[in-house]
């Protein structure tokens, strides 16, 4: 009986018979042509812009610092902000894991940072930071042999936790805090929700790139509506130099005291578990499959060395950036080139003073409602990796619940923990550590130090014994 020739499944090339590999980049590894890059990055800047902005004014009005010094620490911030986003992009040696990152400083660390500056003194805060940036490379080793403890399940929890408190965030930018001027203002509320709408109908409306520009057009469209409707103090671009040059160690030579950066330390390690959800979601964000036990030592490294790099000029601990990861899903842009093209208009920023004062001037309503939008989507994807997660089982969605609810309470009701002492407040009202740290520590009781039978979704009937 005669066998019937078969067509063979194409191929690639090959040399000596072999089959060649497939050259083809990955899209997060892919170049794109330059203009385009350097609008894509300038997205990203200005959606994360108002971090940098935001952290520098907040510790000027806690710390009563000079008009000078208070520049000095912006250019300082997107200087830093830029070299770290460089590094977390471009993957040199063994720092960062060559993924679409951005860097900045804020949330908790800053809150430590200006707790420790209060009751020791801004020298020993910055001694603080570097203090902790060294002792980050030093349990980095041990860090990386926790990884196999933080599946999908911990990772999404953290993740959906570390979204709505980013929404929060961009929330407040638009409403202001309870109890300040102007609180809930019906214009400021307007405003956010005339840019969301912007941002949707260029998303609905356009393709190819002007549809992954959305985000940035809406940022522009919600800017120019609010000149026109109620005007922008422009004044403030034309004062001061042209060139802003951040100085090294401004507050003089730091001071070492190890119990007073202890609070900052132990943040730390919960900052590496962040961490490690920001690398796995942005990894799925970008299509690309990863060694978390490289790719996550390597963001940390990261960090590291750039939270070193700005505790040298003043600045609280650097982290990864949240928003870029929204920013990326929404537009489709996967390519690591276009934060790094991000990375070098915020080290140009740093040096241009007029542009970085420009970029202060978008009302904050205005950023909050573009934020609103990609944090939600970090949220999403949060929710997106749950779903990979064996929810069906009792014990992990006993353990998905239990660290929602703790993650979530000093989030949804602020000061919760105000009776407790300093330290052990700071560390509490970080949801995202208690959260991350809930999930791993239960995540260790039920599945690997537990039988197996406690996973099971239901009560099974026991199989009678072989004879």
């Amino acid at each position: 009986m005669s066998r019937h020739p078969t067509t063979p499944a194409p191929t690639t090339p090959t040399s000596g018979g072999a089959p060649l590999p497939d050259k083809t980049p990955h899209p997060v590894d892919e170049s794109r042509p330059l203009g385009k890059i350097i609008l894509f990055g300038l997205q990203h800047v200005l959606v994360m812009a108002a971090t940098p902005i935001s952290a520098v004014f907040l510790m000027s009005a806690t710390l009563h610092l000079s008009p000078g010094l208070t520049v000095d620490l912006l250019s300082a911030a997107f200087l830093a902000s830029g070299i770290g986003s460089l590094i977390q992009s471009l993957g040199p040696w063994k720092f960062g894991p060559r993924l679409p990152f951005v860097m900045l400083p804020g949330g908790a660390p800053l809150v430590l940072f200006l707790a420790i500056a209060a009751q020791h003194g801004l020298r020993t805060a910055t001694g603080a930071v570097l203090l902790t940036a060294v002792f980050t490379f030093v349990v980095l080793p041990l860090f990386a042999r926790l990884l196999r403890f933080f599946p999908p399940l911990v990772i999404g929890t953290m993740i959906v936790i570390v979204g709505v408190n980013l929404v929060k965030v961009g929330a407040l930018l638009v409403t202001g805090r309870p109890g300040e001027p102007g609180f809930a203002a019906p214009s400021h509320l307007a405003l956010a929700f005339a840019t969301i709408g912007c941002t949707v109908a260029f998303y609905r409306l356009f393709t190819g790139v002007l549809r992954q520009l959305a985000v940035m057009l809406g940022l522009i469209a919600g800017t120019v509506l609010a000149l026109v409707l109620y005007g922008l103090d422009l004044g403030r671009v034309t004062e001061g130099g042209l060139v802003g040059v951040p100085h090294f160690l401004p507050f003089g030579t730091p001071q070492f005291d190890l119990l007073a950066a202890l609070p900052l330390m132990l943040y730390s390690v919960a900052s590496m578990a962040e961490a490690t959800g920001q690398t796995v979601i942005n990894a799925e964000a970008v299509g690309k499959d990863i060694d978390r036990r490289t790719a996550v030592p390597r963001t940390v490294r990261g960090d590291a060395a750039t939270s070193l790099l700005g505790g040298l000029f003043g600045l609280p601990l650097m982290v990864t950036s949240g928003e870029n990861v929204g920013i990326v899903r929404v537009t489709g842009v996967r390519s690591r080139f276009v934060t790094a093209a991000a990375g070098v208009v915020l080290i140009a920023l740093g040096f241009l003073a007029p542009v970085a004062r420009a970029i202060s001037v978008i009302p904050p309503a205005v950023i909050g409602g573009t934020a609103i939008v990609v944090f939600a989507v970090v949220t999403v994807l949060g929710v997106q990796m749950l779903g990979r997660a064996e929810l069906n089982r009792h014990a992990d969605t006993f353990i998905c619940a239990v660290a929602l609810g703790l993650g979530l309470l000093p989030i949804l009701v602020p000061d919760v923990y105000s009776g407790f002492p300093s330290p052990v407040r700071i560390l509490l009202e970080s949801g995202v550590a208690v959260g991350a740290f809930v999930a791993a520590v239960l995540n260790v009781l039920f599945h690997h130090l537990r039988p197996r039978r406690a996973d099971a979704p239901g009560i099974r009937p026991q199989r009678a014994p072989s004879p």
